[in-house]
């Protein structure tokens, strides 16, 4: 339980990241309602993924069914990031001050952030399930560098200012 637990912290801060800056079209509104309207699904599938998880962690399970339950996450959530990533990359580049790094970036943290579940979802799949005590220690070690990689993947919108996608993210519904 305590893994599912870090495991949801973990999703809860990533998708504050990228949801907070919201992005889309050309002009900056365009651009910003594109790339709200890509990250919605997204954070649903994630949300729905953990919690789901969640529920299959709290009753009690054999650490097969555990690896099968977390494997599935992590695999939903590296397609649910990628498909996100795509989404993005679509809504191409605003016309703003420093447009193709803001772009670059967002989809760059959706890159990072699927690969961190793939690379998840490869640790939890190659893990032995005959010792529980210790396939639940290495699920901590594989839930401890997904929280790492996140924290290396997720934007850090400081560096990317713009006062335009900034108003964009903040008036458009789409990005609320």
């Amino acid at each position: 339980m305590r893994a599912v637990r870090t495991i949801s912290l973990a999703l809860v801060l990533v998708l504050a990241l990228p949801l907070a800056a919201c992005s889309s079209g050309h002009n900056a509104e365009a651009w910003a309602a594109s790339v709200c309207t890509a990250l919605v699904p997204w954070r649903s599938e994630i949300s729905t993924l953990t919690t789901r998880t969640q529920q299959q962690m709290t009753t009690r399970t054999t650490p097969g069914q555990a690896r099968e339950n977390l494997a599935r996450l992590f695999d939903g959530a590296r397609t649910a990031s990628e498909t996100a990533r795509e989404g993005v990359e679509r809504a191409g580049v605003p016309d703003v001050t420093d447009g193709k790094k803001i772009a670059a970036a967002f989809v760059g943290s959706l890159a990072g952030m699927r690969d961190a579940y793939g690379t998840a979802h490869d640790g939890i799949a190659a893990l032995a399930t005959t010792a529980s005590g210790t396939f639940y220690t290495e699920v901590g070690k594989v839930v401890d560098r997904l929280n790492a990689e996140y924290e290396k993947s997720g934007l850090d919108t400081t560096k990317l200012d713009s006062v335009e996608l900034r108003d964009a993210f903040e008036s458009l519904p789409e990005c609320q």
